[in-house]
Formats: structure tokens, sequence, C-alpha cells
């Protein structure tokens, strides 16, 4: 059994203080006249993702919203296999779906929900502790359920003529 305590994140595991994880992110596009190049990195992990660039050739296919509710996704999806891993509970296949509503332009989203069904070998109630409990450690949600500051830190102009 995993040990719980409340934290403003909910109810979340304990972590003894010499396991501390960090792992540093950036995210990256590049995007010109038919040309949108993503690419990502944790850590020492570098890799591309594909997404085309807009039918007009400027700017990604995929919207920020819809990259923001992949990222929840992933996240959950992900987390499934890791916290199921460490209950010796084997997952053979995640599926995830996240929907939610933007208004007005600038406005942010409003009624995110998802919903999961996990096939593994283990028992129903294992698997709904399982499901229960991934939700309290996934990262993203969790950075969407608390007021995270997100920065412009620097802006940089370059003229063309």
């Amino acid at each position: 059994m995993v040990d719980l305590r409340w934290s403003r994140y909910g109810l979340r595991p304990t972590r003894p203080p010499f396991e501390i994880v960090i792992m540093k992110i950036t995210a990256r596009v590049d995007n010109s006249k038919d040309n949108h190049q993503v690419t990502l990195q944790t850590n020492d992990n570098v890799h591309s993702l594909v997404i085309p660039s807009k039918s007009t050739g400027y700017g990604s296919s995929a919207n920020g919203g819809e990259l923001l509710f992949l990222a929840l996704a992933t996240c959950y999806c992900n987390d499934i296999y890791r916290e199921a891993a460490k209950r010796n509970i084997k997952v053979e296949r995640v599926e995830v779906e996240v929907e939610g509503d933007f208004g007005a332009e600038g406005e942010p989203a409003q009624n995110v929900t998802y919903h999961a069904k996990v096939f593994a070998d283990a028992s129903e109630d294992e698997l709904r502790e399982l499901m229960r409990f991934t939700d309290t450690v996934a990262e993203i949600q969790n950075t969407l359920r608390v007021e995270t500051p997100v920065v412009l830190s620097q802006v940089e102009v370059v003229k063309v003529e």
C-alpha cells in the first residue's frame, strides 16, 4: 500500500526527501510558410513530433487547446503505466479522452473533463484504485489544478525586408 498525505493538490503519495526527481522539459516550435517543426526535450532526450502546417501554410494545424488536452491525456496514460508497474499490474492498453470548452479569444478553457479505460490483468477494485490514485499524481493535471504562473520571459524581434 502507498502512504498518502493531503496537500494543496489533494491526496498525494509521500516521498522520502532523498527521492527528488527533476525533469527539465522544453517544447519548441519553428514555423514559417509551409514549414512547421516541433521539437520536444526532456533532460537529454530530444525528439520531434510531426504536426503539419495549417492549410494557409502558416501556423500549426493543431491548435493549442488540442495540444493542451493531448498533454492531459498523454500524462494520465503514461502515469497509469508507471503506477501500475509499481503495483506489479500488467497493463495491456490505456484509452484516455479529454474534452472541454473554449470561449472567446483569450478566455481559459472551461468544463475540462476526462475519462479513461484501462485494460489490465488485475481485479476491478485494483484497477479503479490505480486509476483514482493516478489522477492524484498526474503532473499535468496537477499543474492545471493550481494557479501556475506562465511568464513570457523574453521577446526577440527580427525585421525582415
